[in-house]
This record gives structure tokens, C-alpha cells and sequence, in this order.
């Protein structure tokens, strides 16, 4: 049985002369993840997805066609900041379509695509490193799925990404805020960086904060902090930093069945996180959603046309009032429920695709993975920039770490 699954397919900041002067960043501890493999050389540029100044992954067409509930439409150019002012630290999903367990360290199509669809746009707030590393492959969780047994190297994606947040703190970061950002796979790394080299030690203080979308993140119920993150707490007001975005996404009328593999964690006492990224205060919200305009790729149902009146010729579309978005904590789940807003008498579509397919049928337990981070893309933008002012206007000193 062939599977065709796939995990993930303001104002302007001040100059860097005018943020409180910090001293350089230090290196994480000095052990490591172990794994068998030679570790990559991440001072080698060619070891990086994405980062600045390069004409890269990072650097295609992220024009937006705003379509409104009118069906007229406007473009956006999308103008990256010229000087910014903080950093973001990316970390894809599983897209590798490699045929071995464990991906190569080349950037294929599937890697540069979703560097574009999710990491791009920051660097309209932020400098963006994304480092390649040798994520467990699509290959491997489709023979998992099946029932069989890949000889997956599960240390080598958290060792890789750890020798790049080291090169990048050593080479890169001067002591400047980091946003880190993952999705699916990338963020399961990214909790185990912060839960192992991060929260613990002095460059925990650089973190502006911790975008965790995709995956499960444990908290206590009724509590932001304390299950898989000891210090780091949950996003819960404008203006705070050094703290964590995570969800998992499902529609209000298709929420997780019993046995879904997102929105709940095995620790007794505690619950899969749920960060609204548009407000942070709980309740439902209208987004700023920026979709891929051909739909979520061919592990999903295929979008319709975005508008009757016309067609989207940029890569990316917003829809104003589309969705909507609410923290749910239901049934012992815990969950974005996405609502589509829909009115059949409008020229807008009235549905989105985000859902994951394998022969033809719609997995429901994976809810809209898909489109985890593209349902609120322009608040976690928005977001990140918002955190790294107040982070900057705090001022944040990091000692240098002996």
C-alpha cells in the first residue's frame, strides 16, 4: 500500500546601533548528542538551507494576493528588512524524500519549498539561518505506518541541529535576540534543544521566544509551565518573551478522534500546549492567514480556487475573515480549532485544504497539519517582532558562559 503522507509540507525595528549593548553569545554545554555519523561542519555555508545575504531557499517570490470576501483583489510585495535587528532559527518539518531512513545533507526541491512556504517570510522582521540537517525521512514514517521497522539514527537529527545553534552562536549571533521556529519534526528538535542545552544554561536569555508549531508540547493542566520545559513558559500576554508558542491545528467540525497522535500528551497530569499565536489571551480570533496559493502539495486535498472573479497569478494569498481561531480543550485533547468562515453567496472559496491524504482518504487524526503555521502565518510574523522589541527593550545581558 503506497502511502503519500507528509508531516508538513508592526512597525519597523530599530537599528542594531540603538539596541543595549550585550555581550556576546556562548556556546551550548559541552556534551553532546552521540551518534555514530560525523557530525556536518556547519562553518561550511553550503551545510545551510538558508542565510542572510544569500540568494537561497529563503530568497524566492513571497508577493501576496489579498482576496476579500468581495472576491476583489490587491497584491502585496513583500520587502524583507534591510537591517533587522533580531534573528530566527529555523527548523523544518519531514519533507525529505529521500530513499534511505535518515536524509542526505543536499537540499532537494522538498526542502527548498518549505523553507520558502514557512521560514521565508520572517525576514521581514528577522535575520533567518535554517540549517539542513538529516532529518528522519518520509521513506521511514511511511514503512513505520505500514508496520515496519527502518533503521532510523533518531539522535542524528538532534545532533545536527545542535552543531548548528553552536556554529550559529559562534559565528552569528554577537549576543542579538533569537526567535526560534520549527514545525512538526523541526519543532520535536527544537523542544529537545531547548529541554537539553538551552533552558539550563546562560543563552537561555537570548531566546526572544520559542515558535513550537506541530508538535506536542506537555504542560500541567491549568499551567503554562513545568512538563516538557522546566523554565520556558507558555505565551500568555502581549509584550512577553523568553516564552513559548506551540499548537496543533483541527477543524471545529472534525476535531481529533480517539487515538490521534496530536493534542495530547502520555504524562499523567498534563496537556498538549495550545498558544493562540493571534491573541495569546484564549478566546476566538480572526487570524491573518498567508497561504500557498496551489493548495497544501499533493499529500493533501487540492484547493479550490481561491475566487470566482479571477485568478491568483502570486505565489501566496490572504482571505481576509476566512477562518477563525480558537484554543479548544476538549474530550482530553487540547487544540486550535480552526473554523472556515464560509458563504456560499461570496466569490471566496469556501473551504481550505490542509488536511493530510493517503489513498484517496483524509487521515483525521492528523487534523490540518498541512497548514499549521500558514492559518495564522502574518500573526506569527507579527508576533516574533513584537517579542524581539520588548525583548530588546529590556536589554537582556548574557555573560559569557565558562
Amino acid at each position: 500500500m503506497k502511502l503519500i503522507v507528509a508531516a508538513a509540507l508592526a512597525s519597523a525595528a530599530p537599528a542594531v546601533a540603538q539596541m543595549p549593548a550585550a555581550p556576546p553569545a556562548t556556546p551550548a554545554p559541552a556534551s553532546q548528542p552521540v551518534s555514530a555519523a560525523p557530525a556536518p561542519d556547519y562553518a561550511q555555508d553550503a551545510n545551510w538551507l538558508c542565510r542572510p545575504g544569500r540568494a537561497d531557499a529563503c530568497a524566492g517570490n513571497l508577493d501576496v494576493t489579498v482576496v476579500q470576501g468581495n472576491g476583489r483583489t490587491k497584491v502585496e510585495k513583500f520587502r524583507a528588512d534591510k537591517a533587522p535587528a533580531f534573528d530566527c532559527f529555523y527548523v523544518y518539518p519531514t519533507v525529505s524524500n529521500d530513499p534511505t531512513p535518515n536524509s542526505d545533507m543536499n537540499a532537494g526541491p522538498e526542502e527548498r519549498q518549505v523553507a520558502i512556504a514557512q521560514a521565508a517570510r520572517f525576514a521581514a522582521k528577522c535575520r533567518v539561518f535554517a540549517p539542513l540537517y538529516r532529518q528522519v525521512t518520509l521513506t521511514a514514517l511511511r514503512q513505520v505506518m505500514t508496520g515496519g521497522t527502518p533503521a532510523v539514527d533518531r539522535v542524528l537529527p538532534l545532533r545536527d541541529v545542535y552543531e548548528a545553534w553552536n556554529d550559529y552562536l559562534k559565528r552569528d549571533n554577537k549576543g542579538r535576540g533569537v526567535v526560534l521556529i520549527g514545525h512538526s519534526q523541526g519543532s520535536g528538535v527544537l523542544k529537545e534543544l531547548l529541554a537539553r542545552y538551552i533552558e539550563g544554561y546562560p543563552i537561555r536569555r537570548n531566546i526572544v521566544s520559542a515558535m513550537l508549531i506541530g508538535t506536542n508540547v506537555a504542560v500541567p493542566a491549568g499551567g503554562v509551565v513545568g512538563g516538557d520545559l522546566k523554565r520556558l513558559p507558555l505565551c500568555t500576554a502581549p509584550g512577553q518573551f523568553g516564552c513559548v508558542v506551540s499548537y496543533v491545528t483541527f477543524r471545529s467540525d472534525s476535531p481529533p478522534p480517539q487515538g490521534s497522535r496530536f493534542g495530547k500528551v502520555a504524562q499523567p497530569g498534563m496537556i498538549a500546549a495550545c498558544t493562540n499565536p493571534v491573541t495569546l489571551l484564549g478566546g476566538k480570533a480572526v487570524p491573518d492567514p498567508i497561504f500557498t496559493t496551489a493548495g497544501a502539495g499533493s499529500s493533501g486535498v487540492a484547493q479550490p480556487s481561491w475566487t470566482s472573479t479571477g485568478a491568483v497569478t502570486t505565489p501566496f494569498v490572504k482571505v481576509p475573515g476566512l477562518i477563525s481561531t480558537d484554543c479548544v480543550n476538549a474530550n482530553g485533547f487540547s487544540y486550535l480549532s480552526v473554523t472556515v468562515n464560509a458563504n456560499p453567496a461570496d466569490p471566496r472559496t469556501d473551504t481550505i485544504a490542509g488536511d493530510v491524504v493517503a489513498n484517496g482518504a483524509i487521515l483525521e487524526d492528523w487534523g490540518l497539519h498541512l497548514v499549521d503555521m500558514p492559518v495564522a502565518m502574518g500573526n506569527l510574523v507579527e508576533l516574533a517582532d513584537a517579542q524581539a522589541k520588548a525583548w530588546r527593550g529590556v536589554g537582556l545581558p548574557v555573560k559569557p558562559q565558562r
